[in-house]
């Protein structure tokens, strides 16, 4: 008996597959902790480490790797769940809550266009938290509303193929520009001045504005390296958009073959645009469908635009403002990054065809 070390206790061996689950649990972010720390238990122990050593090294009792070792050995990857607890029995059947469902998505309130979580607990008969555990769990949000816009377009899809060919395999010796114009950007001043921001405090302006004037930004996006060139107008007529086109022939290689996307504006096609466009055959026009400004990808840079530098900026004349415009183009070319297209036609063809299905099945 000197000799003696306690209870045996029974080997713990891992399988290929349960050790690899286990360090999987280990290496996730957004497992329980207390999974983490059951698995770290079974690992340790399966290499053959004592409980104390373990208990030790992890920062647990002993009793708590001995229950772990115990029920792994006994269930394995599956005792390391926790156990089903009774709980307060339901007091909402499935029926009660089918029924809230439904009058969510089938009804409205008579003084509103939309349930709130609070409306609809004093119909139903429950407790506005209830309501909320119920919309929660089947993802409805009645004051959530997007919109949407379907292009008419009869050669959407062969529109759809040519230009999202150039963006994921553009020709060789040639440039790929996104081009279009922002039109009516408003130099805003406000009435009073703006009050900084302070510790605690956010930056604060009047909600009303003095405007002092618009200019138009035309612009082109190499898809390839995201360089732009920009240049404002006080108009945006085929006039200012013949000047522009002129100015990128000047910033192009004449070796290179040009081809541009842009929209279906007038302004586009006049007789002076297409005829200086036939003059010089290495220009390629590639028009986007209609009602489709998301496949340019220039608008992407506008949108970066305008939360930079535009939103919150303060212009007291359009030459303050188009200095501002030509300086972010400036600082942005300084180290352009291209927008990277990731979605091929056949994806975005097939995402159309099933918002369309989904349209047609809510009529």
């Amino acid at each position: 008996m000197a000799n003696a070390t306690g209870r045996p206790t029974a080997p713990l061996i891992l399988s290929e597959a349960e050790r690899e689950y286990l360090e999987r649990q280990v290496r996730k972010h957004r497992v329980a902790r207390s999974m983490s720390e059951r698995c770290r238990i079974i690992l340790r122990c399966a290499d053959g480490i004592a409980s104390k050593t373990v208990a030790s090294e992890l920062g647990v009792h002993e009793h708590t790797v001995g229950k772990w070792r115990r029920r792994f050995l006994k269930d394995r990857l599956d005792g390391l769940l926790d156990e089903v607890r009774p709980g307060r029995p339901r007091t909402i059947d499935d029926d009660q809550i089918a029924a809230v469902i439904e009058r969510t998505l089938r009804s409205t309130p008579s003084d509103a266009t939309h349930w709130s979580i609070r409306s609809m607990a004093g119909v139903a008969g429950f407790s506005h938290t209830t309501i909320r555990r119920i919309w929660n769990a089947f993802g409805l949000q009645p004051h959530r509303t997007e919109t949407f816009k379907l292009s008419s377009d009869p050669l959407f899809v062969d529109k759809v193929r040519d230009i999202v060919g150039l963006y994921l395999s553009p020709p060789n010796r040639a440039l790929v520009l996104s081009v279009d114009e922002k039109s009516q950007i408003q130099a805003l001043d406000r009435e009073q001045p703006v009050l900084p921001m302070m510790p605690g405090v956010p930056e604060r302006r009047t909600h009303s504005y003095v405007r002092h004037g618009t200019t138009t930004l035309f612009a082109a996006l190499d898809v390839a390296s995201g360089f732009v060139i920009g240049k404002c107008y006080k108009r945006h007529r085929a006039t200012e958009f013949l000047d522009f086109l002129k100015q990128i022939d000047a910033n192009v290689p004449p070796d290179l073959d040009v081809h541009i996307v842009m929209d279906n504006y007038a302004t586009h096609k006049t007789a002076s645009i297409k005829n200086w466009l036939l003059r010089r055959p290495r220009y390629h026009v590639h028009f986007t469908p209609t009602s489709a400004s998301w496949i340019n990808q220039v608008e992407r840079w506008f949108a970066e635009l305008t939360r930079k530098q535009l939103r919150r900026g303060v212009h007291t004349s359009t030459a303050q403002l188009e200095a501002d415009i030509k300086s972010f183009i400036e600082r942005h070319n300084e180290n352009p990054k291209p927008y990277r297209w990731t979605k091929s036609a056949d994806d975005i063809l097939a995402a159309v065809k099933r918002f369309c299905q989904k349209v047609d099945n809510s009529l």
